[in-house]
């Protein structure tokens, strides 16, 4: 893909895809929206279950930003995370070195772990710290097996208009499968039509106030009172 580098309204950057009219994070704020979205909403919110260690999914590496706050939070926190990052279509190098999320969080301490995310390899366990292990897959979520199931799911691929095949009901009763009891997926994403198929496929379905620029988002959980209720089985 034919990628160009954007400042977004936070001072942050982030990538439009001319070919697919696409940008890679919220124009209103880059840094903004991942917090919001995937550490606010996400990992805080699971966090308080006090899973150790916590297994999270990411479905779009794409920047690493994602990946990348959540490193930042765990070591704030004092976590311990398995962190397994799905990318169909890696940026290069030469893109990802431009990128600047390490000097708009002052994190640049950290600066050697948010470039080993894009050049370590992949599907292999690598360890970014002692307690944050990062496993890059690159492959679709068609064409993966999780073996694993997962605390907590980043689902951050391109919107439905552009790659309406992520947006399905298979995928997400696949995503559900790959989600432990009481584990929790959380997305930018709150069209009616997505939050009928997540409850559909088994999740309860939260509206939660967006990020700047969008009026709501969505966390869906796999909560095993709704599921038995939804089975009938009082």
């Amino acid at each position: 893909m034919d990628v160009s580098l954007i400042k977004t309204a936070d001072g942050s950057n982030s990538l439009y895809v001319k070919e697919l009219d696409e940008h890679y994070h919220s124009i209103h704020g880059a840094i903004q929206e991942s917090r919001h979205v995937f550490i606010d909403a996400g990992l805080k919110y699971i966090t308080e279950q006090n899973h150790s260690p916590l297994s999270v999914l990411e479905i779009g590496l794409g920047t690493g930003l994602n990946t990348f706050l959540t490193f930042i939070e765990s070591e704030k926190l004092n976590l311990t995370i398995k962190y397994t990052a799905l990318e169909a279509f890696p940026l290069l190098l030469d893109i990802t070195n431009q990128l600047n999320y390490v000097e708009c969080l002052n994190e640049k301490k950290h600066n050697d772990v948010f470039n080993f995310v894009h050049s370590c390899e992949w599907e292999k366990e690598i360890p970014l710290s002692e307690k944050f292990i990062l496993n890059k897959l690159n492959s679709t979520l068609q064409e993966i097996n999780f073996d694993d199931t997962y605390h907590l799911i980043y689902f951050d691929a391109f919107g439905p208009r552009v790659q309406p095949e992520m947006w399905t009901e298979g995928m997400f009763s696949k995503l559900f499968s790959a989600t432990k009891p009481n584990g929790i997926l959380v997305t930018y994403c709150a069209k009616g039509e997505v939050k009928r198929m997540f409850k559909k496929v088994g999740f309860a379905v939260e509206t939660l106030p967006g990020p700047p620029g969008k009026r709501e988002m969505v966390r869906a959980i796999r909560n095993l009172k709704f599921e038995i209720k939804s089975n009938g089985n009082r």
